[in-house]
């Protein structure tokens, strides 16, 4: 009972300031995110470390940097349909070739894969976040920015009761021995019914485009969660930290947001609703 009060209060306070940095728009989420991108980068290095894997952890962190501050609207666009953000992960990749070059250690090639993958995870897909709040209006991405936060959430909320009760057949066993069929399919409902009944309020989009996107939105969120189970079962990790109390650490909390974000984003870009 103290471990799961401990895990309510850490969620109520993190979703608080997640409200509170969302309704402030960039001026507050972009150093949120900078901070949020730093500790989850540290985390990432640090279960790496306790497997004598190693990345340019300098370089890491400043290229991860530079991807949160050119995921700020409105910037210039480099060349036509063009983003900056491509422009710091092209440049990262050529620095990371030759800077192995010049300074060579062990095993160069494995340094560079998983300083790349360290940007990619991390960092450019939280800069989806500063994406969607404004898509495609400051005032209409807060609407579309609320509906991953709280599909997520539902499905959360709906795997694990339908897991508890219903769990008979192991969804991913050799990733996340606690996670079923049942939950999955207990998670996707719930999502649609949160969906549904947001859209119905905000007044946006059909039945079929709530059940679509509930099902795209649950399908990648529980994707993220079993992405870096994924991670951390190949490097031996319970946790990603302890900067959680009760949960773990930052990037334990985030993986889920990590994938269904940039998902509500592409898709609204795409034009699928």
């Amino acid at each position: 009972m103290e471990t799961l009060s401990v895990r309510v209060l850490t969620s109520v306070v993190s979703f608080g300031l997640v409200v509170l940095a969302v309704l402030f728009g960039w001026p507050a989420m972009l150093p949120a995110l900078l901070l949020v991108s730093f500790q989850c980068l540290r985390e990432y290095v640090r279960m790496l470390d306790r497997r004598d894997l190693d990345v340019r952890h300098i370089s890491v962190y400043l290229f991860g940097s530079a991807l949160i501050l050119t995921s700020l609207p409105g910037l210039p666009a480099p060349w036509q349909g063009g983003s900056w953000r491509e422009v710091i992960l092209g440049f990262a990749l050529f620095y990371f070739l030759v800077i192995e070059v010049i300074r060579p250690g062990e095993r160069p090639l494995e340094r560079i894969v998983y300083s790349l993958f360290g940007l990619l995870y991390i960092p450019w897909l939280l800069g989806y976040f500063l994406l969607l709040r404004y898509t495609p209006t400051a005032e209409d991405g807060l609407i579309y920015f609320a509906l991953p936060l709280l599909a997520t959430f539902a499905t959360d909320i709906g795997g694990f009761f339908a897991g508890n009760f219903f769990g008979r057949r192991k969804l991913a066993p050799e990733v996340s021995p606690g996670k079923t069929v049942e939950g999955a399919v207990g998670g996707l409902v719930a999502s649609f019914l949160l969906v549904l009944l947001v859209t119905r309020v905000a007044g946006i989009w059909s039945l079929f485009d709530a059940l679509l996107y509930a099902a795209l939105v649950a399908s990648a969120s529980q994707l993220g969660d079993l992405s870096e189970s994924l991670l951390k079962r190949s490097l031996g990790a319970k946790d990603s930290g302890n900067s959680m109390p009760g949960h773990g650490g930052l990037l334990d909390r985030m993986d889920s947001l990590l994938f269904a974000v940039p998902i509500t984003y592409l898709f609204l870009q795409l034009g699928v609703f």
